[in-house]
Order: structure tokens, then C-alpha cells, then sequence
């Protein structure tokens, strides 16, 4: 075999690794599974090294962490972080480290969640990509922030309860976690409407369905917001729940305009079969000529 047919062959292997596609466009299952798979094998590469960075700042990162709950320690009522065993140092590490991962990865992860919805989309919608991730990270980043502002609030209120004469030791495997999942909370919350303008794109969810289920969203994210709150603090329930509102009627305007104006280029294109039947259907003048 000649150089030029080994490279030949290479280039047709790298381009069997596309998954195949029908003409307009659409995969199959096996297609879909294979695609899944290979976004979240990049968004996993992505978050272990991201964790990898988490595992050289793990201390100061472990200082602010502790930070909301260390200072409202006072001399009636000390509160303090504390240790119950000799591996937990090494389990609070894993999980500061994976949080940080997370936040540092988040353009590569939320990439890979609009990469898989991609295949849906015709080419020149493809470039929202951009805004997808213009407007998804820095909602995911001041989602997490918006849940930083509310957790000392938060804190307060509970070590508010404790007696006087009496000491708040609070467990790091309890502690860590119950901030990390808050901030995640609060992070991810705020990334939903965008994706729900991405399924919107993608022909999936129409913005009349979102407009006819309005009461059932704000119920969820009345929920959303309970879950993210901790405990039954109602400041940091409006603090996830209001913001959450404002963007899914901003995601709603957003799918009823794109809604139109996809009704609109198929009242004038046709729908994307009709377009594929024109383009296979053979003018009457050839069969003339033929004849």
C-alpha cells in the first residue's frame, strides 16, 4: 500500500467516526447513545482536571468555605469546625476539590449539554452555541455567587438557636456539603431557562406549551427554591425563587419569538420534509424530454 493510500484511509477512518446522520439531519438511538457518551466522557476529562486545580487549592479554598460559619462565632455561644475521624480531612478534600472542578469546567460541561442537542438544530442555528455558553456560565457562576450572598444569612438564623452557654461544633462532613450543594443549587437553577431555550431551538419544547403550563412551572420553581433553601429559611427561598421567575419568563419570551419566527421561514420554505420531497421531486419538463 502506497503513502497516499494510507492516508487516504486514515482520512476516511477519522471521517467514519461522525456519527452518520439521515438527510435532514436526524441520528438514530444507537447514534444518540454514542453521541451521549462521547459528551459526557469530554464534560468527565473536563472535571477531573478542574479537580486536579481544586486539589492545589484546597486550602484556601477550605478557609473560605469555612469562612460564613467561623465568624459568627462569639464568646457566649463559640462556633467551630471540627473533625470526628482521621480519614475525614482526606473526604473534605475529595469534595472541595470535586466542587471546584466543577465551577472551573463549567464552559466545557455546559459546551457538551448543548453539543448533544446540537444534532437537532439546522446549521444556521448552530451558531447560538455561543450564546448558549455566553449567557450559561456566567449564569451558572452568578448562580453560585447569588448562593454565597445568601448563605451567611442563612447561617445566622440557625446558629441564632443556639443557647446561650453552649458551644456550635459543626462536623466538616457535614458542613462542606451542605455549602457546596446549596451554591451548586443555586448555580444550577439558574442555568434551567437557558436550557430550556435550547430545547426550544432544537424543536423539542414549544414556547405555547411552556406558555400553557406557566402555573406548573412557577409551582416547581417554588419547589427548586425550597430544596435549594436549607431548612425552612424563606430569605434564601426568595433568593433562589425570585431570580429563577424573572428568567423563565425571559426563557418563555425568548421560545415565543424563535416559535414565530420558525413558523414564519416554514410558511415560506416549508417544513423540513416538504423541503427534502421538492428537492427529490424530478420537474415535469425532464419526463417531457424524456418522452
Amino acid at each position: 500500500m502506497t503513502s497516499t493510500d494510507k492516508s487516504q484511509a486514515t482520512s476516511n477512518n477519522k471521517r467514519r467516526k461522525k456519527p452518520p446522520k439521515t438527510p435532514d439531519g436526524q441520528m438514530s438511538l444507537r447514534e444518540h447513545l454514542r453521541e451521549l457518551r462521547n459528551r459526557l466522557f469530554k464534560a468527565a476529562i473536563a472535571i477531573v482536571l478542574g479537580t486536579i486545580v481544586g486539589f492545589i487549592v484546597y486550602q484556601p479554598a477550605f478557609t473560605i468555605l469555612t469562612e460564613p460559619i467561623t465568624r459568627l462565632s462569639t464568646d457566649e455561644a463559640p462556633v467551630e469546625v471540627i473533625f470526628s475521624s482521621v480519614a475525614q480531612p482526606f473526604d473534605i478534600m475529595l469534595q472541595v476539590a470535586l466542587f471546584i472542578g466543577l465551577i472551573l469546567s463549567s464552559p466545557i460541561w455546559l459546551y457538551q449539554i448543548w453539543a448533544f442537542i446540537v444534532p437537532g438544530l439546522k446549521k444556521q442555528e448552530r451558531r447560538y452555541a455561543v450564546g448558549f455558553i455566553a449567557a450559561a456560565v456566567p449564569l451558572f457562576v452568578g448562580g453560585i455567587a447569588l448562593g454565597w450572598f445568601a448563605l451567611p444569612q442563612a447561617l445566622a438564623f440557625f446558629t441564632s438557636l443556639t443557647p446561650d452557654g453552649t458551644a456550635h461544633r459543626v462536623l466538616a462532613t457535614v458542613y462542606i456539603p451542605f455549602v457546596t450543594r446549596l451554591l451548586l443549587a443555586f448555580g444550577i437553577a439558574l442555568v434551567i431557562p437557558v436550557v430550556l431555550v435550547g430545547l426550544n431551538m432544537a424543536g423539542i419544547l414549544e414556547g405555547k406549551t411552556m406558555l400553557k403550563h406557566w402555573r406548573i412551572s412557577v409551582f416547581l420553581i417554588a419547589v427548586i427554591a425550597a430544596m435549594g433553601a436549607p431548612g425552612s429559611d424563606i430569605m434564601t427561598m426568595f433568593y433562589l425563587g425570585a431570580p429563577l421567575t424573572l428568567l423563565f419568563g425571559l426563557a418563555l419570551g425568548v421560545a415565543l419569538l424563535n416559535d414565530r419566527r420558525r413558523a414564519k421561514r416554514e410558511a415560506t420554505e416549508g417544513t423540513p420534509a416538504e423541503a427534502e420531497i421538492q428537492r427529490g421531486a424530478q420537474p415535469l419538463s425532464e419526463f417531457r424530454d424524456e418522452d
